[in-house]
């Protein structure tokens, strides 16, 4: 046992560092810098993907669909840019991390508010699932390997993640920096070649994919068929705005002044995105570029066996085509950024939990900061989530993407429209003409913000919802249900706990009665006679069940030649139960003097090797669970250190559960 601890410790020190203290939490906060991409990672990795899924859905109309791409792409941009302006105004307005959460909350009430919380910790967990996925897929388009254990590759990857982010905010934001900053300037500079030589140089660019036709599975889509389709893929190209809403739930991770900083942040996360977009839909536009579901059977004059590579890949491999360095960083960048995207979740999710923890929604466990002041349990409990929804759906991220940005969109939704009510409330009262203009401008900024989320999320619900999306809203609403049931045991707890003077009056014992729990008279039960009697009782009488006949009249012999002036009481026990006989003497005592507490002390073993714990009944154990429901009944154990649990006192810097086992006084079974 002291090795399996050492060890554990050694290994917990190796994976996430030295604890730190308390008063040095200041030293983790995030410059703007650093955090810029640690909670930028998962908008910028969504501009990887949202140009492909829009080509994507467009390419089962034919060829001509297509067309629609760059206007599409400027309706999600523009969307995004009003998002970013909302988000601006509410990092100002609530800058304590609670961030949509505190909004709807405090403007809408707590219904509103928990929704919510809901529908984010949904968000985030998929965009664990579905980035840590998105980055298999492209890695075994390289890799076979890979593909072929993509599921083992996700949850490892996730694992890897979470003990990043265990290692602590700060330390966790210089790692992820150089790829994501990689990612920005490879894609940034393969736009910018891209397009100087298309239209400086006049230089003719062309994807590997141009020359095919696409087999289209609806050429004549007319009317609303056509209108649905085009909304699908518009809905599908907002995946980009997932992200975005992660700041303001970090403002806390922020350096001072934490508002100014986040909104900085967010504004120029907006700016990357929005170019990084655009750019990459116009250029894939121009040079041809086309992706397919199926290409081996939906791109016509493609050769055989060909692979399709996905949409990046492809503009990077047409721009770079005469410097394969080129391809290659941008393709590696790409993959890491879509490793890295969940990073923003991890951030995130624990600091939203911790919110709801604290307004007792959620296990107070996940309100705790850990050794390196991340919030451990949050960061376990996201991780296990995503495990369980990428093997569910077999890491295909395919089938997570239809149950992605709902939760973000409802977030979306409400959030904007607390802060048009918040804003609305001020002005009721406010009489200073310049805050009243600045506030008039922030309220129009999220009234647009508001109908133009709200307007996404129909269009999300209407051409997601039988695809998947039905998934995520049941997974928020169990989701909602759960947190109200535990908001409802915190608040029980606290009302029956809250009593008054006259109640603590009505329940104040008259006398105590101390009972020893004894199987042998040997040292352990003589500390445990010596510790009762210190506490001065007005009864202590010493209890043994018969279990064995021959047994107790020894005990019983050897208790009467001692010079221990307390009286051994002998319960029968005709089916040699030792539990049940001591919970019935218990109880008799208690309905003859109902105000009495009595307190039962028992001895206890502690061992120093794992094979000493079989040798040792658990019988105090189970007693001790079942007087913990007795009224007006205290337990107190006594333990007594055999000699190879000296071995053990240098590393008990903590216990693991289970690491004492406690036994009765009696010897080996």
């Amino acid at each position: 046992m002291p090795t399996v601890s050492k060890v554990s410790v050694a290994t917990k020190r190796l994976l996430l560092g030295r604890p730190f203290r308390s008063d040095s939490l200041g030293h983790t906060l995030l410059p703007k810098r650093i955090a810029l991409p640690v909670f930028a990672s998962d908008a910028m990795s969504s501009v990887a993907y949202a140009p492909q899924e829009i080509f994507l859905v467009l390419s089962v109309a034919g060829l001509s669909a297509l067309a629609y791409t760059p206007w599409i792409a400027i309706a999600v941009a523009i969307v995004m840019a009003v998002v970013v302006a909302s988000y601006r105004q509410n990092v100002h307005a609530y800058p304590s991390g609670g961030g949509d959460y505190e909004v709807a909350t405090v403007n809408l009430g707590p219904t509103a508010g928990l929704t919510v919380g809901s529908a984010l910790l949904v968000d985030y967990v998929l965009t664990v699932a579905v980035s840590i996925s998105s980055a298999a897929e492209n890695i075994g388009s390289a890799i076979p390997f890979v593909s072929e254990h993509r599921v083992s590759f996700c949850v490892a990857a996730i694992i890897i993640l979470a003990a990043v982010n265990l290692r602590g905010l700060k330390e966790s934001g210089s790692v992820l920096a150089i790829p994501t900053y990689a990612f920005i300037v490879g894609v940034l500079g393969m736009l910018i070649w891209g397009f100087t030589e298309i239209f400086i140089l006049g230089r003719e660019i062309r994807s590997e994919t141009a020359g095919f036709e696409i087999r289209a599975e609806h050429t004549h889509l007319m009317g609303i068929a056509f209108v649905f389709l085009i909304a699908r893929a518009f809905s599908s190209g907002c995946a980009a705005l997932t992200g975005v809403e992660a700041i303001s739930n970090g403002v806390p991770a922020f350096r001072k002044p934490k508002s100014r900083n986040a909104a900085t942040t967010l504004l120029l996360l907006g700016l990357i995105a929005v170019v990084l977009l655009l750019g990459i839909v116009f250029l894939a536009e121009r040079i041809g570029a086309k992706y397919v579901m199926n290409p081996a059977e939906d791109l016509i004059g493609a050769p055989p066996g060909y692979q399709q590579k996905a949409m990046i890949a492809q503009l990077a491999h047409a721009v770079f085509d005469t410097f394969p360095a080129g391809f290659y960083f941008v393709a590696t960048v790409t993959a890491l950024i879509l490793m890295l995207a969940a990073n923003t979740a991890f951030n995130g999710f624990p600091v939203l939990g911790s919110v709801l923890a604290q307004d007792r929604y959620l296990p107070r466990q996940l309100h705790t900061r850990g050794d390196r002041l991340a919030f451990s349990n949050g960061i376990l409990f996201l991780a296990v989530a995503a495990i369980a929804f990428v093997v569910a759906f077999g890491g295909e991220v395919t089938s997570l993407i239809q149950l992605y940005i709902v939760g973000v969109f409802v977030s979306f939704t409400l959030s904007q429209t607390g802060m048009v009510r918040h804003w609305t409330r001020l002005l009721r009262t406010e009489t200073d003409p310049k805050a009243r203009r600045r506030m008039m401008q922030s309220r129009v900024i999220n009234t647009v913000g508001l109908v133009m989320t709200a307007t996404v999320l129909v269009v999300v619900l209407i051409t997601k919802f039988t695809a998947g999306a039905w998934i995520a809203i049941l997974a928020m609403v169990i989701l909602f249900v759960l947190m109200k049931a535990i908001h409802h045991h915190y608040a029980s707890v606290q009302r029956e706990l809250e009593r008054t003077p006259a109640d603590d009056e009505a329940v104040l014992p008259s006398r105590t009665h101390s009972i020893v729990l004894v199987s042998t008279l040997h040292l352990a039960t003589k500390r445990a006679l010596l510790f009762a009697r210190a506490t001065r009782p007005d009864v202590l009488e010493a209890v043994t069940v018969n279990v064995d006949d021959r047994d107790t009249r020894r005990l019983v012999s050897e208790w009467e030649d001692s010079d221990l002036r307390v009286p051994l009481k002998v319960i029968a026990s005709p089916y040699r139960e030792i539990t049940r006989p001591i919970i019935d003497y218990v109880r008799r005592v208690r309905r003859e003097s109902p105000r009495d507490v009595i307190t039962v002390f028992i001895p206890e073993y502690v061992v120093g090797h794992w094979w000493e714990q079989i040798l040792h009944n658990q019988s105090a154990l189970r007693l001790k669970t079942r007087l913990l429901f007795e009224p007006g009944v205290m337990v107190t154990s006594v333990p007594w250190q055999l000699t190879s649990s000296d071995r053990r006192k240098a590393d008990l810097d903590y216990h693991a559960p289970g690491d004492t086992r406690r036994a009765l006084g009696g010897g080996p079974t």
